[in-house]
């Protein structure tokens, strides 16, 4: 999969304003993170927002816009729209994606995924128990 840079960068203007955006690789493009939670997401395929349930259903009545399956699997809140998007278009996925996402808590920063992970406390090693040992005297 290729990254969509035109695509891309209309995301970004749209985000301009936004605090905490990081961008990341997934889904194949570059994934557009707010607090923590993906707003948007972009590859060849085309742009993919969260709207949240509840803004489902007015996003899936806009032009292009279908709902995200991944494997087979109807993805909940996300919209995969694969119309030709302008500026202005982009901007107005962005924010209807933006209204939900920053309704969500924010995540705190991770850079890999063993990073979420709490460490795991070390155990001291502790020696085996020894038997008792016998003298090696002989008794006579």
């Amino acid at each position: 999969m290729a990254i969509d840079e035109k695509l891309a960068q209309r995301v970004r203007t749209a985000l301009a304003d936004a605090r905490q955006v990081r961008e990341l690789k997934m889904f194949g493009g570059i994934g557009f993170m707010l607090n923590g939670n993906m707003v948007a997401a972009t590859s060849d395929r085309g742009l993919l927002v969260r709207v949240g349930e509840p803004g489902e259903a007015e996003a899936l009545t806009r032009p292009g816009a279908e709902l995200m399956v991944m494997r087979g699997r109807a993805m909940t809140g996300y919209v995969r729209v694969k119309a030709d998007l302008d500026t202005r278009a982009v901007k107005s996925w962005v924010r209807l994606a933006r209204a939900f996402v920053e309704t969500l808590p924010a995540k705190p920063n991770s850079k890999t995924k063993s990073a979420k992970a709490a460490p795991k406390k070390a155990r001291a090693k502790v020696a085996p128990k020894k038997a008792p040992v016998k003298s090696a005297r002989s008794r006579v």
